[in-house]
């Protein structure tokens, strides 16, 4: 009886080493736009300045290869690109408000353009949000800018700082 005891004692402990570390692991990244560009990459001098046009700088800037199909959480403004009055299914994360619309964009490897299959509701472009999903290094090219990043998203929720 006592073996019987020790043996299920440990079958229980291994089960929730297990189930502790399984959902450890469905815990997305916590990534900032400084992670998302490499850690040795110094811009050249030419995209230090600006000349007042909407062109994007950048187009070329490098990315992290290895944040390659992780799941992710990157905060940031979303810049709707399609959608209904309802909800928004594909959009520009950007690292500041603004970016792509009033000023240049940013650099290809500071946006991230995110997919929702079933459309999320954006109730102000102005407020920041967390947007988690699977983020690839598949680059995306549009109208208002190269980007360097993609996600399928998940979730999204307010920015709380």
């Amino acid at each position: 009886m006592k073996k019987t005891n020790k043996y299920t004692l440990n079958l229980v402990r291994i089960l929730v080493v297990v189930t502790c570390f399984a959902t450890h692991a469905k815990e997305p990244l916590e990534l900032f736009w400084e992670d998302m560009v490499p850690k040795n990459y110094i811009p050249p001098e030419a995209e230090l300045s600006h000349d007042g046009s909407m062109m994007q700088l950048g187009v070329n800037a490098p990315i992290v290869e290895a944040l390659d199909n992780k799941l992710v959480k990157i905060p940031g403004f979303v810049v709707p690109l399609e959608g209904d009055d309802i909800n928004t299914t594909e959009f520009l994360l950007v690292p500041y408000f603004g970016a792509c619309i009033h000023v240049p964009p940013p650099p290809a490897n500071q946006i991230v353009y995110v997919k929702f299959s079933e459309g999320v509701p954006i109730h102000n472009i102005q407020d920041a949000v967390w947007v988690t999903g699977t983020l690839s290094t598949k680059t995306w090219q549009g109208d208002l800018a190269t980007v360097g990043y993609s996600l399928t998203g998940i979730k999204i929720s307010p920015y709380d700082g």
